[in-house]
């Protein structure tokens, strides 16, 4: 008797693995990073001292017809927010790509004396070149930042180990001390250098020269491409020097890439913006609780987020006092300081 066929029962569909599940919530989130940051753009060109209907904002960018009102916001706005964009993701970029280096969660780029080099830079060019038009800062202050990130990482290159993150972090803040006390000596000699720097030392993204975004853009592109070179050894280097030797990594290499990376992108954005802080510091170690350890995640919400921060900022500096304004680098650190005490409170600061 011919035995009967035992039922067959298809098997219960495999549950999604860990990682899978990671990943989803990493692109649903940054789907609501890029949301926030879409929201940030349509407040920047929205709102201003000068208060306009909604109409009349999209009537600008979409059929402008001159008049002053559609210039402002056409013109003045909307170079202001790409300024903004620009200018916020490579700070943060900049800043995430520092605290893998260091391995220090509350570094951020002024440790490789970026921002000193920079305001150096500016209060020479002043000083000794009588400059005062703020197209001719970028140029000063773009050297300056990337000569200030090359004598901090040959300095710290020297002796047995190469350039450790503690000797970066040591020499740099060393670096920037003296930079600024040799800053603010000549601007106390001399007033008339002092008023001239003032305002782009306070670090603002308004009243910058037409075009500035494309001007800045070149260096920020080559910088954002450095970065996702060194995303992925970033990684394996988080674990340690020998570490990253043992899965056959460069490690000279990648520090040096990073280096590279963050002098093009914080010279640009401090020689187009001047110095803004809290951007590279609060924003990567923001972003780190949603994506976990993985740079490269960090990299990319850093990207996106940092800029959204920008633009709320300066919204709200365009409406806390108006018809005046506060500069979004006097913003900045009313925002970003209890957020980053927020965040610090809440999460035990851990060495990466």
């Amino acid at each position: 008797m011919a035995q009967a066929l035992a039922p067959t029962t298809a098997p219960p569909p495999a549950a999604p693995s860990r990682s899978s599940r990671r990943r989803t919530r990493r692109l649903l989130g940054l789907g609501v990073a890029l949301g926030t940051l879409l929201v940030a753009v349509v407040l920047s060109v929205a709102i201003g001292s000068a208060m306009l209907p909604l109409d009349v904002v999209w009537q600008a960018l979409t059929a402008p017809d001159g008049s002053a009102s559609h210039a402002t916001i056409s013109g003045a706005r909307v170079d202001r927010t790409l300024l903004g964009i620009v200018v916020g993701a490579s700070l943060g970029v900049a800043g995430a790509l520092i605290q893998a280096l260091t391995r220090n969660p509350l570094a951020d780029p002024g440790v490789l004396g970026v921002n000193a080099g920079a305001s150096f830079a500016v209060t020479l060019a002043v000083a000794a070149f009588g400059v005062t038009r703020i197209d001719q800062y970028l140029p000063f202050a773009f050297a300056g930042a990337v000569v200030g990130s090359a004598v901090v990482y040959l300095a710290a290159s020297g002796g047995r180990g190469g350039p450790t993150p503690l000797r970066l972090t040591l020499v740099g803040v060393a670096f920037s001390a003296v930079l600024l006390g040799i800053s603010q000596t000549l601007a106390l000699i001399d007033t008339d250098t002092f008023d001239r720097m003032r305002f782009w030392g306070a670090g603002t993204i308004t009243d910058r020269p037409t075009g500035t975004a494309a001007d800045i853009a070149p260096f920020v592109l080559a910088g954002l491409l450095a970065a996702a070179l060194c995303a992925r050894p970033l990684n394996a280097i988080a674990l340690g020097d020998d570490a990253g030797r043992a899965v056959g990594l460069r490690v000279g290499a990648t520090r040096c890439g990073v280096v590279v990376a963050v002098a093009l992108l914080c010279g640009s954005a401090t020689a187009a913006a001047g110095p803004l802080m809290f951007v590279g510091l609060m924003v990567p170690h923001a972003v780190r609780r949603l994506t976990g350890p993985d740079w490269r995640w960090i990299l990319v919400y850093s990207a996106v987020l940092a800029p959204a921060i920008v633009l709320f900022a300066d919204v709200l500096g365009r409406l806390i006092v108006i018809p005046s304004e506060l500069q979004v680098g006097v913003m900045m650190p009313l925002i970003g300081a209890p957020v980053l005490i927020l965040l610090v409170r809440g999460n035990r600061v851990r060495q990466l």
